[in-house]
């Protein structure tokens, strides 16, 4: 199946199926008319699915070279990126060309950077293999690296031409980072659908047994929304992208706080997550059943729900780091319902602070 995302001349498919790898490079071909490419994977990707997708760009005509970075938050650098140019540089590259992606959000993030900067921007190719990434990280033309004080802090805006997801390849994942992945599509449901929200609800035993149509609907489900909210908003102008950022206003300062690589992603931001609500609960914008059935969904996913004993000020310190706040003034995105949430740039101080301990923060 395929989900369209409308950008006019920059509109792209990303299309969705299970066993579907090794049809990537013909599709890749298709969709412009380079034929040269890096392909960039990580250590833990690179034995597994990159001989099959190397075959395939070479099958399609696409002369491919392979770098493989280490795995984990630490590669998503300036340092990791230089590496990169000098392999665009060694292997030809021209503005013709092709950098595919094909791992994780980390993966994706890198190497999108370096698309968007090589030669003032080259094409390139989302192949996302981690759930997070599907849902999430591969869609929407965020690139980044993160600087030692925070996260995604240099990046940029650059739209891949293709994203293509294999729900097969999430067999080879570890059981923690696929459950970590699931906060993502807990995210989408809060933000923008009740049915989709029900849908983590009700199938939660065949979306961890990776049934394929099940998780051909999971992945499918978050794009359509996402698809849409960078549609209305590409370059978060309008706040309507903002909206993405649940739980991401905590979950990227507990990663940082806690050391890249420490906490995954996906359960930093289900911490958020639970920050959110509480907030929201203390402005009477949402009610405590649905906090409940909130904290309940993400523990029988097996996601965590405190921060696991952080420093207070450090964390207030990076928060206020983050890319999303304004004249240093952070702005939160709040649940109000299943399904709908609002920005709010007015969250006192002192509610943020008790929350955060009574999460687990050490004042």
């Amino acid at each position: 199946m395929n989900v369209r995302v409308e950008l006019g001349a920059r509109s792209y498919d990303i299309h969705i199926g299970s066993g579907t790898l090794g049809q990537a490079g013909r599709a890749i071909a298709a969709a412009g008319p380079g034929r040269r490419a890096l392909l960039v994977t990580d250590g833990h990707v690179a034995d597994n699915h990159a001989p099959l997708l190397a075959s395939s760009l070479h099958a399609a005509g696409i002369a491919t070279q392979m770098v493989v970075v280490p795995p984990g938050e630490r590669s998503k650098s300036l340092e990791a990126a230089a590496r990169l140019y000098d392999a665009c540089i060694d292997c030809g590259l021209d503005r013709g060309s092709w950098i595919v992606a094909l791992g994780g959000g980390v993966v994706g993030d890198l190497a999108g950077f370096v698309a968007a900067t090589f030669l003032r921007g080259i094409a390139f190719v989302q192949v996302p293999t981690t759930l997070q990434a599907q849902l999430d990280a591969s869609v929407g033309g965020k690139v980044a690296v993160d600087h030692p004080r925070g996260k995604n802090l240099i990046g940029a805006f650059h739209q891949p031409r293709l994203v293509w997801c294999d729900v097969g390849t999430l067999a080879t994942l570890p059981r923690p980072e696929l459950v970590a992945g699931m906060t993502e599509a807990i995210k989408h449901g809060l933000l923008a659908s009740p049915a989709y929200y029900r849908f983590m609800r009700r199938q939660r035993e065949a979306l961890l047994a990776l049934d394929p149509r099940a998780m051909a609907r999971l992945v499918s489900g978050s794009c359509r929304i996402k698809a849409a909210v960078v549609a209305s908003d590409e370059r978060e102008e309008s706040g309507a992208r903002a909206t993405l950022n649940l739980g991401h206003t905590l979950g990227h300062a507990l990663e940082a706080v806690a050391g890249f690589g420490t906490l995954r992603h996906g359960e930093a931001v289900a911490i958020g997550l639970v920050a959110a609500g509480r907030l929201a609960r203390l402005r009477g914008t949402w009610s405590q059943r649905w906090q409940a059935e909130l904290e309940a969904l993400l523990t029988e996913y097996g996601l965590p729900t405190r921060i696991p004993g952080l420093p207070l000020g450090e964390i207030l310190s990076v928060m206020h780091l983050d890319k999303k706040a304004r004249a240093g003034q952070l702005r939160w995105v709040l649940p109000q319902r299943p399904g709908s949430v609002a920005l709010a740039a007015d969250v006192p101080v002192a509610d943020v602070q008790a929350v955060l301990v009574a999460l687990g923060a050490v004042a």
